[in-house]
């Protein structure tokens, strides 16, 4: 359920997970049927009759800028019907009182994501019960809750809060997604007024944390402070957010849309549908590269460059801009389909910048140059010097997987060394500013016992997981959770062969196609789904990706035919691989540059 939207109860099915057609036997010809209104044409002896070659029409895409109104699916017929931000109205007056019984469908299965609220998973359910058809039965009374974390930044109050609402509310539950937000488990919606109030008191909510709608924007975790980037982008998030988000203008697009906005290259933007990364012009100076069309799930697309730069001040009404031409030009019909990138696929990057310019901008934008590519993620793990003369320590716990009483002893840990800043991560990590020379060693030992390391393991340090099974309905398999055994297990397997890595090696671990864990684009990554344990039994497993990467040499993992492991096999397939690697590559090669070209025997 990390970002969980790419499906859900009223979607339409993915290719992946449709059953196979039977094909319709044939009948005879004495039995098939002749429309009336359609005689047969007699025949003729003058020749072959010439066909007329009319072109085929395509079906309306329910672009509202192309006149289409009308709803073409229920999920669009839900926000005509009623504007789904209305639902929080209901939420404190209505359900908070009825209890979960009481919730309408429309609401529950619906608008109550643009409040950052899905159903979690009912306990006991297997991957064999995934899917629409067992929604029922799958649908807890209790609620995935998202907090929005604009650019993951949080001051000490904020964290401590976030950490007694988990304590109080959601049975200790809380966990750092890949987006910068905390998530909570167990939630009931008698509690969400309270919770509300409380978060909204430090500044803090859960507005479109879900829902079709502009989603929470990633900001780089050192904004303001690193050494390496270009510009601060800041003052853009801010106004972004103060000036759109909550707004019904905005509110209704035809699916999610992802934002990410960093002064360096530390927000994959390369997966958001709509990016700004800091690039310096060599006329204008410091500025932003404006990306689009990013995305994974199904049918996983790289954003593209539209090559223009963005000076500061204007970025938010660029942001303004993509998220218009979304809105009026996106798809509507098709769920699956709905998403900016396929837009960009089907009209091309000219195109798409010669729209926003005319019809949106009403002016130019200035050409720019491409940012450099970076060689490897930058996690911001470890203790790295600041603008300021302090310190930046990042910790890694395993997966995200953090707790209430965590973060309520981070947020004292950081009190006590006068800081009042921790940031999020795009990588599920968790990030102190502010600490002095003489703390950093105190405050990696204190809070080493929490599960949070500064110094990890490469294995502790490049692996992430989504939600999984264990609170997410749409889920085929474990993934948080067996990460917190997995971790260990590596550590002690791969023990002799740490001194021979010296580059990372990404594991992502998802628990269906929709890949809130980004399993495409990591050296290693698996896709849950139900696989043959060779007796023909239908077990928890994964689908395999090798070699996915962003950055220096962006591309989608390599997929094996017919290779899958079960979740018990994950330990044995990674130990073997990574030995293939460490054995057989070049000097300075990365294993995605390896499995591009590694045989296929080693890779198994």
């Amino acid at each position: 359920m990390t970002s969980s939207t790419d499906a859900g109860p009223t979607d339409q099915p993915t290719p992946e997970s449709q059953p196979e057609r039977r094909a319709r036997p044939e009948r005879p010809a004495s039995e098939r049927r002749v429309r009336p209104d359609r005689p047969r044409p007699e025949a003729t002896t003058t020749g072959p009759r010439v066909r007329t070659g009319k072109p085929v029409r395509r079906k309306a895409e329910g672009q509202w800028a192309l006149g289409y109104r009308e709803p073409l699916n229920p999920n669009e017929q839900s926000k005509k019907d009623d504007n789904p931000l209305n639902v929080r109205a209901r939420i404190e007056n209505i359900y908070a009182k009825t209890g979960f019984d009481g919730i309408d469908k429309g609401d529950l299965r619906g608008r109550f994501r643009w409040w950052g609220l899905y159903t979690q998973r009912e306990q006991g359910y297997d991957g064999t019960w995934t899917g629409d058809e067992n929604i029922d039965l799958l649908e807890a009374k209790y609620f995935m809750m998202r907090i929005r974390c604009d650019a993951g930044a949080l001051n000490v109050a904020q964290l401590r809060t976030l950490g007694g609402i988990s304590t109080e509310f959601a049975r200790d539950t809380a966990d750092l997604s890949d987006r910068e937000n905390v998530q909570y488990h167990w939630i009931e919606v008698e509690n969400v007024p309270e919770i509300w109030k409380r978060i909204e008191a430090v500044g803090l909510k859960t507005t479109e944390a879900c829902g079709d709608c502009p989603r929470v924007v990633l900001g780089s975790p050192l904004a303001g402070e690193s050494l390496d980037e270009v510009i601060d982008p800041t003052p853009a998030i801010e106004e972004i957010v103060r000036r759109y988000i909550g707004k019904k203008e905005y509110s209704n697009l035809p699916r999610k849309f992802k934002t990410a906005i960093s002064g360096q290259q530390d927000v994959v933007h390369e997966i958001n549908d709509v990016a700004f990364v800091g690039v310096v012009h060599p006329e204008h100076g410091p500025g932003l590269d404006l990306w689009v069309g990013g995305g994974l799930s199904t049918n996983p697309m790289l954003a593209k460059r539209v090559g223009v730069w963005v000076p500061l001040d204007e970025v938010p009404d660029v942001w303004e801009a993509v998220v218009s031409v979304f809105r009026d030009y996106g798809y509507r019909r098709l769920r699956t389909k709905a998403r900016l990138k396929f837009l960009i696929k089907d009209w091309g990057i000219e195109k798409f910048r010669q729209v926003l310019e005319d019809e949106y901008l009403k002016r130019k934008l200035i050409d720019g140059p491409a940012p450099e590519q970076p060689t490897k993620p930058i996690d911001h793990v470890g203790v790295q010097r600041l603008r300021n003369g302090l310190n930046a320590v990042g910790f890694s716990p395993i997966a995200g997987r953090v707790s209430g009483t965590v973060l309520t002893k981070v947020a004292d840990a950081v009190e006590r060394i006068g800081s009042d800043r921790v940031r999020f991560t795009p990588y599920q990590k968790l990030i102190v500013l502010d600490v002095p020379d003489d703390k950093v060693d105190a405050l990696i030992d204190e809070l080493e016992p929490l599960g949070l390391q500064a110094r990890p393991s490469l294995w502790r340090r490049n692996l992430m997981a989504c939600t999984g099974i264990e609170f997410c309905k749409l889920s085929f398999a474990e993934t948080r959770k067996r990460s917190q055994a997995l971790v260990p297990e590596l550590e002690e397997r791969l023990a002799d062969l740490n001194a021979q890595l010296d580059v990372p090696i990404t594991i992502n671990i998802n628990g269906c196609p929709n890949s809130c864990a980004r399993s495409q684009i990591a050296d290693i990554g698996f896709k849950g789904q139900l696989v043959d344990d060779g007796t023909g039994n239908q077990v928890e497993g994964f689908q395999v990706h090798l070699g996915g990467s962003l950055g220096f040499d962006s591309a989608f993992g390599r997929k094996l035919r017919q290779h899958k492991v079960t979740t018990g096999e994950l330990g044995d397939y990674i130990d073997r691989v990574v030995r293939n690697f460490v054995k057989q590559r070049s000097d300075g090669e990365r294993f995605a540059q390896w499995a591009v070209r590694a045989d296929e025997a080693d890779l198994r």
